[in-house]
């Protein structure tokens, strides 16, 4: 195989969703397999919608994923995407070269006209919305005055055959497609010509995409054949459905990158679910990025539509949280909490301690976040059912006696704060639920933490000492109003 040289070209008119960020996952893989080369190309061509927002979103999005680009417009690596904005008068030379060449023209069809024309095809009178009036026509016939567009003769008999790496072949009838217009009445230059001129300029040699742009490629090819350029292999990935077998949307769940990581998933995570969607290697479910890169192939993906499964993409979020190393997961939790709870504890050295608590409890880093934060600020106030339930005044004493042990301790360590729970067990011919529950109320605020003897040692002496105090007047105050 000759150099690999692809791109992912989104357009920033919105979010990076799920099934760009998959395409550009599989460009990259497909890439770092073959030691190629990835390149990543805003196409920004639609003034009126594509926005800078957009674009920053994008690359947040791509960043975030780790999906790093080789080459920008200096050469100059990760810093600099190209910008078709950028190369217009690249695009401009090229519609010349084809006026010149006689492989394109100059369209004065009004507005009125065209709405006929495609009134026609509606109806299914013509098989094109557009019915080539101005093809054949020249200087001599060109009004004066008049806005133009610039069209691009296509073949009007035979087939395109797309010898498609994913869909197989696949053939269009020629007389089926339109002239497409290629530059705008203003000169700006229209999607379908730019792609070609950018993936002939940029040397791509594999264009792997959605299947719904497998129409462009037909009209992409003749654009190619006319220049007398060989097209590079393209490759039509299934779409994305949700679990209705409709096109995935809002109405599934989360559809930008954005949204699952707002969500509490890590990249690696949704790296994984969304390569494992039209991709396999045997029946392997978890990927090391290394493997990815390893074993990703082109073959191996699948020409029919994924399916999301949103509990999938949790249990996969499980099965990382428990197998990363707590040390690996501290930037994330430190960053998770910050966004979620604004609790700035990057430098808290408890961290590890508090994943390994929680990795086993948590579905995503989200959870992780909630489940944590009280290590690090005081409940404001009990649960009201909790309280009701679990602080009730037939425990003002074992608490008091609990809670008289554990400031008597020489040590806080789990086995000897352990053995003061014990004791009052044994004293008091109580179950262990019944002195924990009202200990964790203390530390917590609710019903829910991780061991209590293990959240004790982690949040650590004085401050377990301080909310089970406050927890042991508050007993006392119900016992004395009875």
């Amino acid at each position: 195989m000759d150099k690999v040289r692809v791109r992912f070209a989104p357009s920033p008119t919105g979010f990076l969703h799920i099934g760009g960020a998959r395409t550009a996952l599989f460009n990259w893989l497909f890439a770092r397999h073959n030691k190629g080369e990835f390149i990543l190309r805003i196409e920004d061509t639609d003034t009126e919608r594509s926005t800078d927002e957009a674009t920053n979103v994008i690359l947040d999005g791509m960043r975030w994923l780790g999906l790093d680009w080789d080459e920008g417009p200096d050469k100059g690596g990760p810093n600099g995407p190209y910008f078709q904005s950028q190369r217009t008068p690249i695009y401009r030379q090229w519609v010349q070269k084809a006026l010149d060449a006689g492989l394109a023209y100059r369209c004065y069809a009004t507005k009125e006209e065209l709405e006929a024309m495609r009134e026609l095809k509606m109806s299914g009178q013509t098989k094109t919305a557009y019915d080539r009036r101005w093809r054949d026509k020249g200087p001599a016939d060109w009004p004066a005055d008049q806005p133009y567009v610039i069209r691009f003769k296509m073949p009007t008999e035979g087939i395109c055959v797309v010898e498609d790496m994913i869909q197989g072949h696949v053939e269009f009838p020629n007389d089926e497609m339109e002239d497409i217009i290629i530059a705008r009445a203003d000169g700006s230059p229209i999607y379908n010509f730019c792609v070609v001129v950018d993936d002939h300029l940029m040397g791509i040699s594999h264009v792997v995409r959605g299947v719904d742009h497998l129409n462009n490629t037909a009209l992409q090819i003749h654009i190619y054949k006319a220049f007398g350029l060989t097209p590079p292999r393209f490759g039509h990935v299934g779409l994305i459905h949700g679990p209705d077998g409709k096109k995935y949307s809002k109405r599934h769940g989360a559809v930008a990158v954005t949204e699952w990581r707002d969500a509490g998933y890590l990249p690696q995570v949704l790296r994984n679910y969304l390569v494992r969607l039209g991709w396999a290697y045997g029946d392997q479910e978890i990927f090391t990025l290394e493997e990815m890169i390893e074993h990703f192939t082109i073959e191996a993906i699948s020409k029919s539509a994924s399916i999301v499964n949103p509990s999938k993409m949790e249990w996969l979020s499980q099965q990382y949280l428990q197998s990363t190393p707590p040390a690996e997961l501290v930037p994330a939790l430190a960053a998770e909490l910050k966004r979620s709870h604004n609790l700035d504890v990057a430098d808290d050295p408890r961290l590890p301690a508090i994943i390994k608590e929680l990795n086993t409890r948590s579905k995503t880093m989200l959870d992780m976040a909630s489940g944590a934060v009280f290590f690090f600020a005081r409940p404001a106030a009990y649960d009201e059912k909790a309280d009701a339930k679990f602080l009730t005044s037939d425990l003002a004493e074992p608490v008091k006696f609990i809670f008289d042990g554990l400031s008597a301790l020489p040590e806080w360590k789990e086995e000897s704060i352990q053995k003061v729970f014990e004791d009052t067990m044994a004293k008091f011919e109580m179950k262990l639920g019944k002195i924990a529950q009202p200990v964790r109320i203390a530390i917590t605020g609710t019903t829910v933490s991780p061991g209590i003897f293990e959240s004790l040692v982690i949040l650590g002496r004085d401050e377990s000492l301080v909310r089970i105090e406050k927890m042991v007047k508050h007993i006392a105050a119900k016992a004395t109003e009875k």
